[in-house]
């Protein structure tokens, strides 16, 4: 990874924070996107390197993209990898939900990847670099309470899916990763069925995958150019594994699973 340059957005908090402190371990030069401009330079700040690029950036808006990928090539001169990783959650029935959620986590996980990926996609292929998105186990398997964000990661992998098979002799290299829960920020600020943030999350943190070891697997399987990364046993490879062959078993197993959640939706 030494002197790629690489492009994470969502990069103030959570996995996006963690993917840029791994690549740039790992010698990257980094261009960090996210609407929290001042966390980017604290995190700039931490790594103690001038040369990081931040830009504040809110994916839900094509121009705010188009910037981001415009200032990171006119700083670098080229573009190796980006990584798709801003999104934001929901937890709500659909039945109960104003519309205006859907659209929005649409805007921001679906569209936030199709603008970076218009705009980069170019210079990716000049570069033969590594397309990634960061979608969720939600994207492989409906989630109950969750339907506008399994709805948005669905797309994605179908979206990213495609773009593989149009480039297929290109050199381009398209990953579609897909962590299991992941201690993040992303629960604490999901919306709820009017739209507004949840505020605490409703699952226990301390238990889940943390947001650096997810990150180390995302940067290897770039680095191996994988096409697919699906993380943790129980929650991801075994959960995408019932859904191909036990699909109706699988159905009960995640409503019962939901289910448990405090305060959850699902009765």
């Amino acid at each position: 990874m030494k002197g790629k340059v690489v492009v994470i957005t969502g990069a103030s908090s959570g996995i996006g924070r963690a993917l840029a402190k791994e690549f740039f371990s790992r010698g990257a030069n980094l261009a960090l996107g996210a609407r929290r401009i001042d966390q980017l330079e604290e995190l700039k700040t931490e790594l103690q390197n001038s040369n990081i690029l931040c830009i504040e950036t809110d994916v839900a808006q094509e121009a705010e993209c188009k910037k981001l990928i415009d200032l990171t090539f006119e700083k670098f001169g080229r573009i190796d990898i980006l990584i798709n990783n801003a999104g934001i959650s929901m937890r709500a029935l659909f039945k109960d939900m104003d519309l205006a959620v859907m659209h929005r986590l649409m805007d921001v996980n679906f569209f936030g990847t199709v603008y970076c990926t218009k705009y980069a996609l170019p210079y990716l292929l000049e570069t033969k670099g590594s397309l990634v998105g960061v979608i969720s186990i939600a994207g492989h398997v409906g989630l109950p309470g969750r339907t506008a964000y399994a709805a948005s990661k669905f797309a994605v992998r179908g979206f990213l899916d495609t773009i593989r098979i149009e480039h297929l002799k290109s050199g381009l290299h398209v990953l579609v990763a897909a962590p299991g829960f992941t201690a993040s920020e992303v629960r604490k600020v999901a919306l709820t069925a009017d739209g507004t943030p949840q505020g605490e999350t409703p699952r226990n943190e301390e238990k889940m995958m943390s947001a650096e070891t997810c990150a180390y697997h995302i940067a290897e399987a770039v680095r191996k150019r994988k096409r697919e990364l699906i993380l943790t046993f129980v929650e991801g490879k075994l959960t995408v594994f019932l859904g191909k062959f036990f699909p109706s078993l699988l159905d009960k197993l995640t409503y019962n699973h939901m289910a448990k959640e405090p305060d959850s939706p699902i009765k």
